[in-house]
């Protein structure tokens, strides 16, 4: 798992991946044949098979986070999302802005303390918050400008049989991507293996590699809710940690080819992985971008369980990591030149 906290702990929010794709360029070049970047900085590996089918596997490098807006009179700083937060898992945390050197600041907010009963009652927005980072503002001035990147500052820590962070979304597609592509041993089509950009904002990353490759057929490797939690029904749960790798019918910008889906099931089967079925109402992955270009491509979704997805307690738990690199192992593994069609 060295290589799993490694990923999540070099920052790159979305626009911003430049430490990020160097790790990632590093790891995979061993793995494939060449690698490449193109002008969306999307890191493309190729691994070549011996038929004429494409097959792209996508999983985001990017992770949500903050651009510097404003500092203000006393040296605060302001900022703009990149990507969904859920501003009540904001309070209290500690974040790096990334300016001239990296800076280690506090998430602050108006103290309750002199809060007003009416300003008790409303619910916190990303514009309540603010960064503290224990300089004068000459300091920060000088260290910290307009358009730096912010990131959350968390360590990947073992916790039972479940591991904890920021960034899991999607340093853990990434990770399950490579791990799967270091197990294959042999294998028939042509593989892109392909880290995109700025997912969190769009997809946009997975448009533009997909644009250039033209694949034949998409796996996005993503994780997906896993609503296990106390005050969620059962018909919420989505998923389930330690149930397995999750298999996507549909997600919020794609519907999975039907042949995809009875495929990866039935080999699940046969290999005996575990695997739940996941349909995501809200929240898309890279297969949307993927599944719109040109002429179109059969397409699914492969999903690591989650809970606390978009907070820097992301939880997944190693039965559904593991699952998720033997399936799409085996998958590469098996796939040939077919056509799906619906």
């Amino acid at each position: 798992m060295q290589l799993l906290k490694k990923l999540c702990g070099t920052p790159g929010s979305s626009g911003q991946e430049d430490q990020i794709r160097e790790l990632i360029i590093k790891e995979m070049k061993p793995l494939v044949d060449s690698v490449r970047t193109d002008k969306m900085g999307n890191v493309i590996g190729f691994k070549k098979g011996r038929g004429k089918n494409k097959l792209m596997l996508a999983a985001h490098m990017d992770e949500i986070g903050f651009v510097v807006s404003f500092i203000d009179e006393n040296g605060f700083v302001r900022f703009q999302p990149t990507g969904g937060f859920d501003p009540r898992t904001m309070m209290a945390q500690r974040v790096i802005v990334h300016g001239k050197k990296p800076l280690l600041g506090v998430m602050g907010s108006k103290p309750i303390h002199i809060l007003t009963e009416e300003e008790k009652k409303k619910t916190l927005q990303v514009t309540d918050y603010f960064i503290d980072l224990g300089l004068p503002v000459d300091q920060v001035k000088k260290l910290v400008q307009v358009g730096d990147p912010i990131t959350m500052d968390r360590v990947m820590e073992r916790m039972g049989d479940c591991y904890t962070t920021k960034a899991f979304d999607d340093r853990m597609g990434v990770y399950c991507m490579l791990e799967a592509v270091r197990k294959v041993k042999k294998h028939s089509v042509n593989i892109y293996v392909v880290a995109t950009t700025q997912e969190e904002v769009g997809l946009r990353g997975a448009f533009a590699s997909s644009s250039g490759i033209e694949p034949d057929v998409g796996i996005a490797l993503d994780v997906t809710l896993a609503n296990d939690v106390p005050g969620a029904a059962k018909h919420e749960y989505v998923t389930e940690l330690g149930k397995g790798t999750a298999i996507s019918v549909l997600n919020g910008s794609a519907i999975s080819n039907p042949k995809l889906v009875q495929e990866l099931k039935d080999l699940a089967e046969k290999k005996k992985i575990p695997y739940q079925m996941d349909i995501l109402p809200r929240g898309g992955t890279d297969a949307g971008a993927i599944q719109r270009v040109k002429g179109g491509a059969a397409v699914i979704t492969l999903s690591i369980p989650t809970r606390y997805v978009h907070s820097t307690v992301e939880t997944c738990h190693k039965v559904d990591i593991q699952a998720t690199i033997d399936l799409l192992a085996a998958y590469l593994e098996t796939a040939t030149d077919k056509d799906y069609f619906l």
